[in-house]
């Protein structure tokens, strides 16, 4: 049974790439979406459904199956040489952070200056440094997870540290869904612990909610980038006026023990 929910798990992700509901695998079984709805979430699939929807799904049996196997193959950051590869390319960075947000070739080609073909050429370069997979019909399997991150200073960090922040703070954050807050504070380590805890818990539910959100029409949806960052810090103007720490006392040499044996 075990086996049979990890490729259910795994139609549903080729369902929701084709951007399909309940109610398009409803239609096509002649059934309600509360009945599909406990086809997927109970079980219950013949075989002959199961390959109905898969047909629906663009994928079959098969291709399920592997790409179960396949799904250990994912990681959650790069290595240094794979992001210099996809920083070498201007356009390929592009592509590389547009499949992260789960647009498709066509959006691709529809939002930026870039050709189908050469689309397909900057995607055949991503798959070959293990970024990605392409599969039939130009569909894109990620081969990172749904908590993926650039490397804490590695070469896509650097540049954007370099070049985007001051984009990024180029702005109010008055608007609707805009927000910046900025605290100071003294605390524990224990509890700048726990706070770098919660923090983590919220870009993983960022991950979490981008992921859950990939099916809706591209139109809903809309650039969002979440900053979150936490670290011992002080203005440099607030630093000089520091008074100099007193040196500390000279530690008094130890005693040496001296063990006397008396003889009776």
């Amino acid at each position: 049974m075990a086996e049979v929910a990890v490729l259910t798990e795994a139609l549903k992700r080729a369902l929701k790439q084709r951007r399909l509901n309940y109610e398009h695998v409803a239609k096509e079984l002649g059934l309600s979406q509360a009945s599909v709805k406990r086809l997927f979430s109970k079980g219950g699939f013949t075989l002959e459904r199961f390959e109905q929807v898969c047909a629906l799904a663009g994928t079959t049996l098969g291709g399920l199956a592997r790409e179960t196997v396949r799904g250990n193959d994912v990681v959650s950051q790069l290595e240094p040489e794979q992001e210099r590869a996809i920083m070498s390319d201007r356009k390929l960075l592009l592509m590389a952070v547009c499949v992260l947000n789960h647009l498709t070739l066509d959006d691709i080609v529809r939002g930026y200056e870039i050709t189908k073909a050469e689309g397909i050429k900057l995607l055949l370069r991503l798959e070959k440094i293990r970024f990605l997979e392409l599969l039939p019909e130009n569909r894109i399997r990620l081969l990172v997870t749904h908590t993926f991150s650039w490397l804490p200073n590695g070469p896509i960090q650097q540049y954007f540290k370099a070049r985007a922040q001051n984009e990024f703070f180029r702005a109010r954050f008055d608007r609707e869904n805009e927000v910046m807050l900025l605290v100071n504070g003294l605390l524990s380590a224990g509890t700048q612990s726990t706070l770098v805890s919660k923090l983590k818990r919220m870009a993983n539910e960022f991950g979490e909610q981008h992921e859950d959100e990939k099916h809706l029409p591209l139109g809903d949806r809309r650039p969002i980038t979440l900053l979150l960052a936490m670290r011992p810090w002080e203005l440099d103007e607030f630093r000089e006026l520091r008074r100099p720490k007193p040196p500390e006392p000279a530690t008094p040499p130890r005693s040496q023990g001296v063990l006397v044996s008396r003889r009776k």
